[in-house]
């Protein structure tokens, strides 16, 4: 019999599966006829996750209990990242993409104030990753408790481009049962740096799950990684949470230098008005992004953001 379900969670060659009516997880296992669906991308890089969390597969049980994956459905959305090159590999600038999880109804992005220090740039990274996937983003700031004066103006800048920005400290419980209410009845990806607080929000608002949360090194002021994988955790039948290893940095997948503008959203407006449609916002004459910065309409520092991005995926193109 063939019985539908949710992958919540992968290690190594084993794959943990909610079905879509039952609270235990069924261990499964997947076919290698699967493994030929990796394969050389045109642009030269490498699809390695055949399944991920969130994606939604078809599967029979076995007589003790454990589960085959005989199909895995296509996926609505799904964030990404690059990893680095395969070492020893053949081909010349091959990328792998990594994904994180699938089929995504909210997608928060958590910052902290302090305990790591708020990194606008890394923020601004997974904003990318998260625009060029087309996911309903949102951004948590964690930790008001330790200086909210400080993170007004990032508040303030991103809410003015657009996104919802939550302000939470799981010591304090601001903005806990605000955040709380935006989880029910949809799949939500919590991500970000390691040591931001992803684990503890989540233990906030559903104290039974008991998540381990992780220390912040006072060497390096970052955080120790305490969620390996990605999980999915199931909080009603309709209501999951996906919880994420922390993360030191993130390069976004498969962004070409030309679409990269598309995904820094107060951009748009004034992109169409460039002199070239070629123009790529860094030096070109008659740019209408860098006279909208000059003009205070666009922000220092989202555009600085910008430019670093921008230098990263020509660095890509010349490996």
């Amino acid at each position: 019999m063939v019985i539908k379900g949710i992958v919540s969670r992968i290690e190594s060659k084993d794959y943990y599966v909610f079905p879509a009516s039952g609270e235990d997880n069924v261990r499964c296992s997947l076919p290698g006829k699967f493994k030929n669906d990796i394969k050389l991308k045109k642009d030269k890089q490498y699809l390695t996750d055949i399944v991920a969390v969130g994606d939604y597969v078809d599967y029979e049980l076995n007589a003790d209990g454990t589960g085959v994956i005989n199909n895995i459905e296509a996926r609505e959305n799904y964030l990404s990242r690059k990893v680095p090159k395969i070492r020893g590999s053949g081909f010349k600038g091959e990328r792998l993409e990594q994904i994180v999880a699938s089929n995504i109804d909210n997608f928060f992005i958590v910052s902290s104030v302090a305990n790591p220090p708020f990194n606008y740039k890394t923020l601004d990274r997974i904003l990318v990753a998260g625009e060029s996937s087309g996911l309903n983003i949102s951004i948590v700031i964690n930790k008001v408790d330790l200086d909210e004066n400080f993170i007004g103006f990032w508040k303030k800048l991103y809410k003015n481009i657009g996104y919802n920005v939550f302000m939470t400290s799981a010591v304090s419980n601001e903005g806990i049962d605000k955040l709380k209410i935006q989880l029910l009845g949809k799949k939500n990806l919590f991500f970000g740096q390691s040591g931001v607080g992803k684990s503890s929000l989540i233990n906030k608002m559903y104290s039974e799950l008991n998540l381990k949360t992780g220390i912040i090194s006072g060497f390096t002021d970052r955080g120790t990684h305490t969620t390996v994988t990605s999980v999915m955790i199931k909080i009603d039948p309709t209501t999951y949470v996906i919880d994420t290893p922390g993360i030191r940095e993130i390069a976004p997948y498969g962004v070409l230098k030309q679409d990269l503008s598309h995904y820094f959203i107060e951009f748009l407006e004034f992109q169409k008005n460039c002199k070239f449609n070629t123009c790529t916002h860094s030096h070109e004459p008659g740019c209408a992004v860098n006279e909208a910065v000059q003009n205070g309409e666009i922000t220092g520092e989202r555009y600085d953001s910008y430019l670093r991005i921008l230098e990263t995926i020509e660095e890509d193109s010349q490996l």
